[in-house]
């Protein structure tokens, strides 16, 4: 998972405390939920995917119990 960072993810952490991360195409939702969950110890309330070419995309929305604020800085750098 390579979290993404451009001027619309940022914008969609800040206002839908949702993040955006380039996945394996052979990942599935409920995969890519549980993996993330264990990774980053957080509950999400749901995942949306966007295959786009030949990448795949997952938007990961985080419980309110976890807003991004309180989430670790280093998801961002991985």
């Amino acid at each position: 998972m390579k979290p993404i960072v451009t001027e619309k993810a940022v914008m969609m952490i800040e206002r839908e405390n949702t993040l955006t991360f380039e996945v394996d195409r052979r990942m599935n939702k409920d995969k890519i939920k549980k993996e993330f969950a264990k990774l980053f110890d957080v509950k999400i309330d749901r995942v949306r995917i966007l295959v786009r070419n030949t990448k795949k995309y997952a938007r990961i929305k985080l419980n309110l119990a976890h807003f991004f604020s309180n989430t670790p800085a280093y998801i961002l750098h991985l």
